[in-house]
């Protein structure tokens, strides 16, 4: 269990570290890779997303805010994508330390081998960042996520909202087993919802790798078992979409509350929908700018300011950490998402869902 402080640090307010004149061009990147060049002697940035596949969050939003922070600040960074795959992932990452980066940042697929490549990372020299998952039994120097602890807080008490008082059944749909904030998302969860004692939890799992599609399967084993369910706690917006699949398959979406995470195009659109009743918005563009300030200053040989710490019992340290403060959205204000560029309403308000956005003043 990782056990996260709660103050928050504004970094998203503050402007990167020691920011340095942007230097010459660069050359085309492979597919799922990107590389932005400095002219300076700041030392190259490594950075490895997780996968396409669990959310579309990595592609769609950490990549180009990531590749904006590091243009900004005049530093060489190598972005790339694992694809899901842990060997890959390390194969990435020893390319990256021959080339000579002088940091790497992470968003680990398992704790075991995220340890492996920040223990090879360590013996070279290398300064390590965990981004987005702590790797437990890790050795990076520091954490740079949301307060996931709060971001199934924020979970729990929006599908309590949904479904209000009365006996009422729920079920959980955990993110991956392997994945530390999945621990944390339903931890939060349930310490909202457990002293709730209207509410029986009858049926719990979580879902390898995120997979979307086994999250439909399992839902379905657990509807089938388990036909007065009223609401799921679904730890992502993927999951959640899964669960919606599966209640409209048997006529039943828009009866159950369900949750989410991750304030994607999808996921709003359901809420806009009536069939899934909130979301969690992580602004991914204040974490990617906190690594980049991060890194910034660890490529300058400096000290960076982290206000929290995150413990990782497996490796018995507190790792020092800037965790920001996700925001629950509902219908209600399903527009701020917009407001602050996540998603556009192009993209948002399309088809059915047009009627909707008109309603709530989002174009």
């Amino acid at each position: 269990m990782v056990r996260t402080s709660r103050a928050v640090l504004a970094v998203a307010a503050s402007s990167l570290l020691l920011l340095s004149a942007c230097g010459g061009g660069s050359d085309d990147p492979a597919p799922g890779t990107s590389s932005t060049s400095s002219g300076g002697d700041v030392g190259k940035v490594g950075v490895i997303l997780p996968d396409t596949e669990s959310s579309v969050r990595w592609e769609s939003f950490d990549r180009p805010y990531l590749e904006a922070a590091f243009k900004e600040a005049g530093v060489e960074a190598d972005i790339q994508n694992a694809q899901g795959d842990a060997s890959r992932m390390q194969t990435i990452a020893d390319q990256m330390i021959t080339e000579g980066v002088s940091v790497l940042a992470i968003a680990n697929l398992d704790n075991a081998s995220g340890a492996a490549i920040q223990a090879k990372a360590k013996a070279a020299g290398v300064a390590t960042i965990d981004y987005d998952r702590l790797t437990l039994g890790g050795s990076a120097g520091y954490y740079i996520s949301f307060d996931n602890m709060r971001v199934g807080e924020l979970q729990g008490q929006g599908l309590a909202d949904c479904l209000g008082t009365g006996a009422k059944s729920i079920a959980y749909l955990n993110g991956s087993p392997t994945d530390s904030n999945a621990t944390l998302f339903s931890a939060g969860a349930h310490s909202v919802l457990d002293p709730m004692t209207d509410y029986s939890v009858v049926a719990e799992q979580a879902v390898p790798d995120w997979d979307n599609q086994q999250a439909a399967t399992i839902f379905e084993q657990m509807l089938t078992q388990n036909s007065g369910i009223n609401g799921v706690l679904a730890a992502n917006d993927g999951l959640g979409n899964a669960v919606v699949s599966i209640l409209a398959k048997n006529g039943l979406a828009g009866q159950v509350a369900v949750t989410g995470q991750d304030a994607s195009v999808q996921g709003l659109q359901n809420i806009l929908a009536g069939t899934q009743c909130m979301t969690v918005y992580k602004p991914v563009k204040q974490e990617a700018e906190a690594l980049a300030e991060v890194a910034v200053a660890l490529a300058n040989g400096e000290t960076p300011t982290a206000d929290d710490t995150s413990r990782d019992d497996d490796g018995g340290r507190d790792v020092p950490s800037i965790l920001l403060e996700p925001q629950s959205i509902t219908r209600e204000n399903v527009k701020d998402v917009v407001d602050d560029d996540f998603v556009t309403a192009a993209d948002l308000c399309t088809g059915e869902y047009a009627a909707a956005c008109q309603e709530l003043g989002i174009s």
